[in-house]
């Protein structure tokens, strides 16, 4: 089954055709445009650029994906979560191609779809299900509980920033460029992680919930009332909170995992790409859940992309879960489960 998968939900334009069948998912085409270098000068994402960015990239590359390539059976498009400006262009043109080729026309989650990009892997990789899925990015923090294809159970969620915001907003007081979550990863790999006593917020709280807003001001006051020299340098204090972070996201993993007992942990989203975390939750689930399966996206699709959003549009089109052009909206504040 051919899938053309569209996505606009942040500063990625991405637009993928994939192969996708019970042999797994191949992808034929994939190109993504990023305006990484356009907000850098602004410190974030500005919606209304945002917006006129992707209205300027989404037909090129549309086009570009359909050239020399069978029709697609489906195509899947991000109808949410993110920003309505690019949401927006995402909808408006997946509807207009569903309605002038005739193609049946998938309303797929952003959450979803980056919880699917674990399985574009080189060989096979199924999901096994239970599966309980950390999902972690700019925008969101959320522990989910997959018991199947399509059937999600919310188990907690950032009361406040998620975890690359607070990398971010937290860069950004160091003076280090958009986007600085990467650039704090990078200074911490030669840093002292016991430099700074930084807090682990809500570790002690019976639920799944998080919230970082307290460590991003905790950075705040540190860097107000201390200076970075010879004794702490700016490596230190990323490595202090850098292993702040990967700590909480570790420890409420864990602990969901213990309760729910899945057959698959999964660790997706744009912060899955920090290489501490990646090789932290591993080790500790190797560790402490050595018959679990862990899953994580390839570096390149644990960022926006087209090809999880058609890899997850591919579970909707073999059960017929298709939406209307005429129907089909743009909802920048849909939850995948609550």
């Amino acid at each position: 089954m051919y899938i053309l998968g569209i996505e606009s939900s942040c500063d990625d334009t991405s637009v993928a055709l994939l192969d996708s069948s019970d042999k797994g998912h191949f992808v034929l085409f994939e190109k993504t445009a990023s305006q990484i270098e356009i907000h850098k000068k602004y410190g974030g994402v500005v919606p209304e650029i945002a917006g006129r960015m992707h209205a300027e990239k989404i037909v090129p590359l549309i086009d570009a994906a359909l050239e020399g390539q069978p029709k697609p059976d489906a195509i899947a498009v991000t109808a949410g979560p993110g920003l309505i400006t690019g949401l927006l262009v995402g909808v408006e043109a997946a509807r207009t191609l569903s309605y002038a080729l005739d193609i049946p026309l998938i309303r797929t989650n952003h959450i979803e779809g980056h919880i699917y990009s674990v399985e574009l892997q080189e060989k096979k990789s199924p999901i096994q299900f239970p599966a309980l899925c950390l999902v972690v990015s700019g925008g969101h923090t959320e522990l989910i509980l997959m018991t199947g294809h399509g059937k999600y159970k919310f188990l907690g969620a950032t009361k406040d920033d998620a975890a690359g915001e607070c990398f971010d907003k937290t860069a950004k007081l160091l003076g280090l460029p958009y986007p600085g979550g990467p650039q704090i990863s990078k200074l911490a790999e030669t840093g002292n992680i016991k430099a700074i006593k930084f807090p682990r917020p809500m570790m002690d709280d019976e639920n799944y919930l998080f919230s970082f807003a307290g460590l991003k001001t905790s950075a705040l006051y540190w860097l107000r009332d201390n200076k970075l020299d010879d004794k702490i340098t700016t490596n230190d204090f990323c490595a202090s909170f850098e292993q702040a972070i990967v700590d909480v996201l570790v420890f409420k993993t864990l602990k969901a995992a213990a309760q729910y007992k899945p057959k698959t942990i999964i660790l997706a989203g744009g912060v899955s790409a920090n290489k501490k975390l990646r090789q932290t939750l591993d080790e500790a689930v190797k560790n402490e859940f050595p018959g679990t399966k862990f899953m994580i996206p390839q570096m390149k699709y644990a960022m926006d992309n087209g090809a999880m959003i058609a890899t997850a549009g591919y579970y909707h089109a073999i059960k017929k879960d298709f939406t209307s052009w005429k129907k089909i909206q743009a909802d920048p504040n849909w939850e995948l489960a609550r």
